[in-house]
């Protein structure tokens, strides 16, 4: 009888120890997958923060932000420019309504960047004589039927790229802006149409062809009114008397060498070519000039001279170097 008891005891005692051992390492499962959750989602929420940094950093046009919060940042203080940008930043929100602002990277193609993002991300269809002509064909028609053997002159923004092979360059260039323009006008949905844009706009070299191209279809015009004013054929637009007016382009070479080439390297399009700019994508782009604050030249259109079919779009500047797109 005491050795039945003995064995019963013990068996007793090793269930009861089998039993903790077992909630033991049920609580040491528990504790390591609870762990093993904590660090993937820790590792997941940085990698997704990464990701997300990257992109933002890598995007030429920022998200919208604040209009006001924008301004109180950038422009503390108490000197006399810091009040008189303040007061400009106000006037746009109180008066024409401007709630955001989209900040575009401050480089040489800065302008280019504003206007050609605004007419994507609008989904603004290509301007009426583009649908008549194949501008994949401009390079090839200025190259050998007008004789113009210096555009191997002709320079990429900060590529300086020069020679022969400039011409098959240059139909890339307008390969790419005929392909992305028709692709995302074509798109009706407005959310998903920014998405393109953001990815588009986030591939350095695909947009700098876009901007190269702009350049050239610049060019190219310059180069037909110019023969149109020296043959007297009909009458050009007055922006092209002002711009061939300047000494630094009195020819379409001297145009091209002087301003068109320093574009995206060491200069930006000036106040005369925005208005050709303009005039050739066949949009009213209305500028709010902060820094000229109550005089008449607070809000500037290119060109001066538009149809009223034309779209509209909207750019901010503090300094007419660097520019912004009002939301």
């Amino acid at each position: 009888e005491v050795q039945s008891w003995t064995t019963a005891t013990k068996r007793s005692l090793w269930q009861k120890v089998k039993a903790q051992l077992g909630m033991s390492f049920l609580v040491v499962v528990f504790w390591c997958c609870r762990r093993l959750y904590n660090c993937l989602a820790q590792l997941l929420k940085w990698w997704s923060s990464y990701l997300q940094r990257k992109f933002i950093k890598n995007l030429s046009v920022s998200p919208e932000v604040d209009l006001l919060g924008y301004c109180a940042r950038e422009w503390k203080g108490d000197t006399k420019q810091a009040q008189h940008m303040r007061e400009a930043y106000e006037d746009l929100f109180w008066r024409y309504h401007i709630k955001y602002l989209r900040q575009v990277r401050r480089d040489n193609y800065c302008v280019l960047r504003a206007v050609l993002f605004q007419i994507f991300s609008q989904g603004i269809p290509f301007p009426s004589w583009m649908k008549e002509r194949d501008i994949l064909k401009l390079p090839e028609k200025l190259l050998y039927s007008q004789g113009c053997n210096w555009i191997q002159q002709y320079s990429f923004g900060p590529e300086r790229y020069t020679g022969p092979n400039a011409f098959g360059k240059l139909r890339k260039c307008m390969e790419a802006l005929k392909t992305n323009w028709t692709e995302i006008s074509s798109v009706k949905d407005h959310e998903e149409r920014g998405n393109m844009c953001n990815t588009l706009f986030s591939d350095e070299s695909k947009e700098h062809k876009l901007y190269e191209a702009i350049k050239f279809i610049m060019l190219y015009e310059v180069v037909e009114a110019y023969e149109q004013m020296k043959n007297r054929e009909e009458r050009v637009p007055n922006l092209f008397s002002r711009l061939l007016a300047r000494d630094s382009s009195s020819d379409p070479l001297s145009f091209m060498m002087n301003h068109l080439n320093a574009v995206g390297d060491s200069g930006r399009l000036e106040q005369t070519e925005m208005f050709l700019l303009g005039y050739l994508l066949e949009v009213r782009i209305r500028v709010y000039r902060l820094h000229k604050f109550n005089p008449e030249e607070f809000q500037v259109n290119y060109p001066d001279e538009y149809q009223r079919e034309w779209h509209e779009i909207s750019l901010l500047t503090e300094d007419d170097r660097y520019y912004h797109i009002p939301v």
